[in-house]
């Protein structure tokens, strides 16, 4: 991150803080999204985890993204995603709160614009899957977040 000065606006001595990455699924989803808005055909994301990796996965297997290619740098690693212009709003759900199989519908009436479209992913012990696999599987989860 960036030094941010924590003290009062009048300091003369300044106290430094580097901001903290809280989620890195929400930093991912973010840039891809902001991306989109400004009509980019790619984005570079980083850093990188396993629960991005199979977040982006499921949104390739719904085409609302096309590939994306991994890049090792022998650190956290970075992702070029190639965007194609579907996706209407994506985010996460913090905190990761636990939905039952029989609860999918509440979330998709409160998190999605229609019960049409749109995907709710959640980890499951089956792996993250979409809401609709989840259903299908009977297993329930955590929430991690959506797309559109």
């Amino acid at each position: 991150g960036f030094p941010v000065c924590v003290d009062t606006p009048t300091c003369d001595t300044h106290t430094w803080v580097t901001m903290v990455r809280i989620s890195v699924l929400n930093d991912t989803l973010k840039a891809m999204y902001n991306a989109e808005k400004r009509g980019k055909r790619q984005v570079l994301v980083r850093p990188v985890s396993k629960v991005v990796i199979k977040f982006l996965q499921v949104m390739q297997k719904h085409g609302y993204i096309n590939e994306f290619e991994y890049i090792d740098d022998h650190r956290s690693g970075k992702i070029v995603v190639e965007l194609n212009g579907r996706i209407n709003k994506c985010g996460v759900i913090s905190p990761r709160y636990d939905l039952s199989h029989t609860d999918v519908e509440d979330w998709v009436g409160r998190l999605l614009p229609s019960r049409l479209f749109g995907v709710i992913v959640l980890t499951t012990a089956n792996g993250i899957l979409d809401h609709e696999e989840a259903r299908r599987k009977k297993v329930g989860g955590k929430v991690l977040g959506f797309f559109y």
